[in-house]
């Protein structure tokens, strides 16, 4: 079966599909799916319109041994700009609303506005139309992690609080997992018009780039020397461990994103968050260390791979991001006072 037709933005290819057709639509976006018949279909693979030679899609092959002229670099290509298009439709709207509206509290105490509420179904919208057999985990709706091979966890704002006072400062955060793991992180600063992503393939065996960028420029963490000109980010629920001498002058941003991403630009040596929830961290966890950053859940409890079936919604993941593995020493035991703090 062949579905062509421009079935990637970059390459008019053809895409043939045989003995696993689901494992096509986890990958391949359905705006690309022309036409599969299932009953037909025996391997997944995809080839150019010129050559012969099969390339899989689950980035199991040999890339010594493919066609010289497709990468999977192209679906990862493909997956980019899918996050971007959709932040910046979502973060254009989101303007408008910016400074403008009211938030309610939540049970667990966060704050919530509508347009959190429209940004969130507008995102779950649009991965269901371009990836109908990817997971969500949301902030706003869903908290148990599905048993899809491929699910994105959601975060609509990332800091509702500075969007409704006005602060420049919020994001809309994309966190892809495989297996329960991220692999690749979208952060869209819509005021700032700042786009922070990165690609960690871990052990997963997905042939995919790998790095952290910002608006399309390499980003890595700093090589520098902590001191009392450095900088290092705190939450408003970390101020306990400024009770012993601090290293570094503090600073405090009010997101937990974009806390942790001025670690990977290299702005700041480190950052900590004393109670992130699940979708303040899938994103960053993945950009954070593909910068060449260090990222430390302090409680010692590593979330991934998440559980399947598992609620998420109260579960909180204290995080230090320092520059650098080495520097764990000097930090790690400084901003553990904040787990006395949960615990209480």
């Amino acid at each position: 079966v062949v579905i062509q037709e421009n079935a990637f933005p970059h390459n008019n290819q053809e895409v043939c599909v045989c003995r696993f057709p689901q494992e096509l639509s986890r990958v391949l976006p359905r705006s690309h799916q022309k036409r599969i018949n299932h009953s037909l279909v025996n391997r997944c693979s995809i080839r150019s319109s010129c050559e012969q030679e099969l390339v899989p899609l689950d980035g199991s092959y040999n890339s010594k041994n493919t066609n010289k002229n497709y990468s999977m670099k192209d679906y990862w290509d493909s997956l980019l700009e899918f996050c971007h298009q959709t932040t910046k439709v979502v973060g254009d709207r989101l303007l408008q609303d910016f400074g403008n509206i009211q938030a309610v509290k939540k049970a667990d105490g966060s704050l919530v506005t509508k347009a959190d509420q429209w940004a969130d179904g507008a995102i779950r919208e649009a991965i269901a139309k371009t990836f109908p057999e990817h997971g969500v985990l949301t902030e706003e709706t869903t908290h148990i992690f599905p048993a899809n091979d491929w699910c994105w966890i959601i975060d609509p704002i990332d800091g509702t609080t500075n969007f409704t006072r006005g602060v420049p400062i919020w994001g809309i955060s994309l966190g892809l997992l495989y297996r329960g793991t991220p692999v690749f992180g979208f952060v869209y600063i819509p005021c700032l018009q700042e786009a922070f992503y990165g690609y960690l393939p871990g052990s997963s065996g997905l042939e995919m780039p790998i790095g952290a960028y910002m608006n399309g420029n390499s980003i890595k963490t700093t090589s520098d020397i902590p001191s009392k000109s450095h900088l290092f980010n705190f939450c408003a629920r970390s101020l306990a461990i400024l009770k012993k001498p601090f290293p570094c002058k503090v600073r405090m941003i009010g997101v937990a994103s974009y806390n942790l991403l001025l670690v990977a630009a290299g702005a700041v040596i480190g950052g900590v968050e004393a109670t992130p929830k699940i979708w303040d961290i899938a994103a960053v966890w993945v950009i954070v260390q593909a910068a060449g950053g260090a990222f430390i859940h302090l409680d010692e409890q590593d979330p991934f791979p998440l559980t399947i079936n598992k609620d998420y919604g109260q579960a909180s993941f204290p995080t230090l991001a320092l520059a650098r593995e080495e520097l764990t020493t000097t930090f790690k035991p400084l901003a553990s006072v904040i787990l006395e703090r949960n615990t209480k």
